[in-house]
């Protein structure tokens, strides 16, 4: 089954949670279905959901049989221990005939490599293709088709499309969330449920309330977004060159997910066949009156504003429309020195390998990121290893200047300087550091990556690349496959549990970075939360307890969560505490790590200072000796936390 308009094939993509659901589903008119199996996929939250090996390869036959298409999601991030199982599930998968893997760790793309097989590949939502050169560098992988970033309009769809010829997927209606794909770190911080390993426990559903400049606002749920409506919009969803039209709902019922998939062919092959006299909301209030939540079209327009958030009960702190509580606002765990202790067993497991000697571990350096020249100058001063120009600058700091560059590169004495780029870059980013870099060789040490795209278009100017963060880097196949890329080194990601660390230390032949203290972005987001404090009007006051008024928080009855606004409009939602890892620096140390981040942005430039010295202490302890006690410092939000290492 296909539908035609003009030259472009459009295809309807339908989601199928189970096999009874797909059994009426593949006989509606959608072209396509794609499913998750019993392993490796975003949905592996509800029991009874996802699919057998054996419903797998029957699907496929029945789809097949009626000229329609089956996509498996395999896309989770892997950890080194499911290796194995994901290459017999990959030979599985080819052998059963599906038509395309959805994916989001370059594990599975450099596993499908390795072993040779042919099974095309889908970039999913979770690897944030949201600029041109990734799809680039996806195309040159062999990837061939993408899901877009769901915060990329229509006009860059087009833009990407016509420039690259990339088949692009695209998110018509279903829940969205609201923050950027794989950049939301919250579940496992604080649940150990990691949301780019299919276990989110959707904290973006709290009730929260606005709180800055000593007012607080009724905000509400002031992250959960609307479901997204593209039903009026299939002409421009065609023009954009979209050429899979997408539903969300792998965890809904067969009823619903028919009445969407019914829905929206009837107004596509009605449009196909009348583009003229197409009738645009035809079904749109039968649609409406059986919505799960309130809708809105995202980004597919431009910004959406505080009209993308939701006021419909079931978006409220329920994740089901039945009003069940999925999670509740739970605050991040405490250091104890029972969890300290076992994370350092944990990390004494750590084997030598052929691949990375011990003698690799004896120059461990001290990297510090940085929000503005008052902290950058001190951090040279305390002659930290790596100095990290931020991408992504918190106001009011403005971002740093060529003349910046240039004045810290003069007195950078024995550090190294890195300018970060930006997490989400868009054409406009491209321009702006292509014409910064590439005219005249900065005396820059290299850049600190964000993105593949960045990797892609940068790596020819000749500078050293280092990996950020927002790589995600869980196991050693994505970190080898960014160093065929030609990066130095990685930091792994911010999710890693501490079995999964130990177990990257041991396979990894990549140099690793670690952030180690700070309070890191949880969430990175389009949304800009601020304007609730600029077109609402505040129902009470009440001051900031840990950070300056002028700082929006985020507050729950456990506690208050800062939310920093940087210099492209976009929010960095951070942890109440302070990530803290000095009692068990030596055990990381001595596991492997090669570089030991502090995330310096919210800090005044005396408490960054007092962090970056009992860092530096505390490397130049020798292997075996006493750790340094967290105590040394003094916490400057609500504590401390070891973050995801809390957990196994």
């Amino acid at each position: 089954m296909s539908r035609w308009f003009g030259k472009k094939e459009i295809e309807l993509l339908a989601p199928v949670g189970t096999f009874e659901i797909f059994k009426e589903v593949i006989e509606a008119p959608c072209d396509a279905v794609y499913l998750g199996g019993p392993a490796f996929n975003m949905r592996l939250m509800r029991k009874g959901y996802n699919f057998t090996l054996e419903e797998i390869t029957e699907a496929v036959q029945i789809a097949h049989s009626l000229g329609k298409k089956v996509y498996v999601t395999v896309n989770n991030l892997l950890s080194e221990a499911e290796a194995q199982e994901a290459r017999e599930y990959l030979i599985f998968l080819e052998q059963a005939g599906v038509d395309a893997l959805i994916i989001q760790d370059f594990a599975v793309l450099s596993l499908v490599r390795g072993m040779g097989l042919a099974l095309p590949l889908h970039a999913s939502v979770m690897m944030n293709v949201h600029n041109l050169e990734m799809v680039k560098a996806l195309q040159e992988l062999g990837v061939t088709r993408v899901v877009t970033s769901r915060e990329m309009d229509l006009q860059t769809a087009r833009y990407i499309q016509r420039s690259s010829g990339m088949e692009l997927e695209y998110f018509m209606h279903g829940d969205m969330c609201v923050a950027h794909g794989a950049n939301c770190h919250y579940s496992s911080y604080v649940f150990g449920m990691s949301s780019s390993r299919g276990k989110c426990m959707k904290p973006c559903r709290w009730d929260y309330r606005v709180k800055k400049d000593g007012s607080i606002y009724p905000a509400e749920y002031p992250l959960a977004v609307k479901d997204m409506y593209m039903y009026e919009h299939i002409p421009e969803l065609i023009e954009a060159g979209i050429c899979s039209f997408k539903i969300e709902g792998r965890m809904r019922d067969a009823s619903f997910v028919l009445m969407l998939v019914n829905t929206y062919a009837d107004a596509i092959d009605r449009y196909i066949a009348d583009p003229i006299g197409f009738d645009r909301t035809k079904d749109a209030k039968y649609l409406y009156e059986n919505r799960k939540r309130d809708f809105s079209t995202a980004y597919a327009f431009g910004k959406p504003g505080l009209a993308n958030i939701n006021r419909r009960y079931e978006g409220t702190g329920k994740f089901y429309s039945t009003g069940r509580v999925f999670s509740t606002p739970t605050p991040e765990r405490e250091v104890s020195d029972q969890r300290i202790s076992e994370i350092r067993t944990c990390l004494s497991t750590v084997k030598d390998t052929a691949d990375r000697p011990r003698q690799e571990r004896a120059a461990a350096r001290l990297a510090v990121r940085v929000n503005n020249m008052m902290q950058a100058r001190m951090a040279l001063e305390e002659d930290v290893d790596d100095l990290y120009l931020s991408g992504d600058v918190f106001l009011p700091d403005l971002p740093f200047t060529q003349k910046d560059i240039e004045s810290l590169c003069a007195s950078k004495g024995n550090s190294r300087i890195y300018l970060g780029l930006p997490r989400m870059m868009t054409e406009l980013h491209f321009e702006q550091y292509m014409q910064l870099l590439g005219r005249e060789r900065l005396q820059l040490d290299g850049l600190l990556v964000t993105n593949l795209g960045a990797v892609h278009a940068f790596k020819c100017l000749g500078y050293p690349l280092i990996g950020d963060t927002s790589l995600n880097i869980y196991n050693q196949f994505a970190a080898d496959f960014y160093g065929e890329q030609g990066l130095e080194r990685v930091s792994v990601s911010a999710e890693m549990t501490a079995g999964h660390l130990a177990e990257l230390l041991t396979h990894s032949r990549m140099p690793l970075e670690m952030i180690v203290h700070g309070s890191p972005t949880v969430m990175y987001m389009e949304h800009d939360l601020y304007e609730n404090t600029e077109l609402l009007e505040p129902v009470g006051e009440e001051d900031n307890r840990y950070v300056d008024n002028e700082i929006l928080v985020l507050m729950t009855d456990k506690g208050e969560n800062p939310v920093y606004r940087d210099q492209h409009g976009r929010n960095h939602l951070l942890l109440g505490k302070e990530l803290c890892l000095l009692s068990i620096l030596p055990e990381l140390r001595e596991a492997g790590v090669y570089c030991f981040r502090i995330e310096g942005a919210p800090y005044k430039v005396h408490d960054l200072q007092a962090v970056i010295r009992a860092y530096r202490q505390a490397l130049e302890l020798t292997a075996g000796a006493e750790a340094a006690e967290s105590s040394v410092l003094r916490p400057v939000f609500a504590g401390y936390t070891l973050g995801s290492l809390q957990f196994n």
